[in-house]
């Protein structure tokens, strides 16, 4: 078996242990363990396979060390360690991996710290830590890991802070601390991140600011601050980010305001501020977004109004006000708004009218009006929705009649009148 390139072993529930001689198998390439749940050790002799590339031991949940002969597989380029629920500590000799491209450590959950070697990991592409949950920190030596795409820290939970270190990853892509719920504040280095794509803090409740320096992330595409329910204000110098598309920042419940640089965001094309319940308008800067597609403000329920610059919105597709119960109107200008497709005014109970320019939304498909219990009669320019196919109007309560023109609308295959106790 000298030729032996692949050895699978994948849910071989039974088996407690591999033979010695396991390390004879010297062209062996992928060694796929994955789920041998009662394997109790590696034996010394796999440090022999020398050419192995591919070493899966992911929910091998009964080890709790690798075998210091490890460092001898120069060619080892992935590494998954995934579940091992009772590893508390990489050894050190970790870092002697040069050839390590991918290293899986998801749900370790008792896995405490990681040794300085790790910085040694000169190939390291791919680093998953997810979930985490005992880790506390990342060491300085991360920094060094001058290859690094893609780091994953999501639900590492302990993790308080990152190392000022961090902002020398030149070549990471992607950095994933969703549901890092001790983490109170990002380093000011993180502006250094020169290849950052995308950044995620989803669910980071204790973060209650951004430093100014992240306005200097201009390849950043996506930003995912939804949940941070700490956070009061953005940065004006988020206005910088030149190459963001999305910037998500719904259920921010105490964010304020926008900064007026929001406006110098001319790549962002999707705006999600959903459930900001402190929010009370939009700066007017908001026009300039040229390439603005989906704003979402559904739930903000202190929204008294909307800017007049919100008619220069020339790509907007997607605007949801649903459960906006302080907006009393909308302005006249909605009707620039040539490339709206879906307009969800959905329970805005406190709306009683809707401007006469409505009508002129040639590209408008949906009107989502259902529970706008204080809105008693439609514009008559209603009836020039050339696209409209669907007009929601369940439990208008307060709608006394349909214009006429309502019957123009060629293009209408659903209307909704339930509970409209008026007509």
């Amino acid at each position: 078996m000298s030729a032996l390139q692949n050895l699978h072993l994948k849910n071989c529930l039974n088996l407690q242990e591999l033979p010695t001689s396991i390390g004879q198998l010297s062209a062996l390439q992928n060694l796929d363990l994955f789920y041998c749940s009662k394997l109790q050790e590696l034996p010394t002799s796999i440090g022999q396979l020398i050419a192995l590339e591919n070493l899966d031991l992911q929910y091998c949940s009964k080890l709790q060390e690798l075998p210091t002969s490890i460092h001898q597989l120069s060619a080892l380029q992935n590494l998954d360690l995934s579940i091992w629920t009772r590893l508390q500590k990489l050894p050190t000799f970790i870092g002697q991996l040069s050839a390590l491209q991918n290293l899986h450590l998801k749900k370790c959950y008792s896995l405490q710290e990681l040794p300085t070697s790790i910085g040694q990991l000169i190939a390291l592409q791919n680093f998953h830590l997810n979930s985490c949950s005992s880790l506390r920190e990342l060491p300085t030596s991360i920094g060094q890991l001058s290859q690094l795409q893609n780091l994953h820290l999501n639900r590492c939970s302990s993790l308080r802070e990152l190392p000022t270190s961090i902002g020398q990853l030149i070549a990471l892509q992607n950095l994933d601390l969703q549901y890092c719920s001790e983490l109170q504040e990002l380093p000011t280095s993180i502006g250094q991140l020169i290849a950052l794509q995308n950044l995620n803090l989803l669910y980071c409740s204790k973060l209650q600011e951004l430093p100014t320096s992240i306005g200097q992330l201009i390849t950043l595409q996506n930003l995912n601050l939804q949940y941070c329910s700490k956070l009061q204000e953005l940065p004006s110098s988020i206005g910088q980010l030149s190459a963001l598309q999305s910037l998500y920042l719904n259920n921010c419940w105490r964010l304020r305001e926008l900064p007026t640089s929001i406006g110098q965001l001319s790549a962002l094309q999707n705006l999600d501020l959903g459930y900001c319940l402190s929010l009370q308008e939009l700066p007017t800067s908001i026009g300039r977004l040229n390439a603005l597609q989906k704003l979402n403000m559904s739930k903000c329920s202190n929204l008294r109004e909307l800017p007049t610059s919100i008619g220069q919105l020339n790509a907007l597709q997607n605007l949801d006000l649903n459960s906006c119960s302080s907006l009393r109107e909308l302005p006249t200008s909605i009707g620039q708004l040539n490339a709206l497709q879906t307009l969800d005014l959905s329970i805005c109970l406190n709306l009683q009218e809707l401007p006469t320019s409505i009508g002129q939304l040639n590209a408008l498909q949906n009107l989502h009006l259902n529970s706008c219990s204080s809105l008693r009669e439609l514009p008559t320019s209603i009836g020039q929705l050339s696209a409209l196919q669907n007009l929601d109007l369940n439990s208008c309560s307060s709608l006394r009649e349909l214009p006429t023109s309502i019957g123009q609308l060629s293009a209408l295959q659903n209307l909704h009148l339930n509970s409209c106790s008026s007509l």
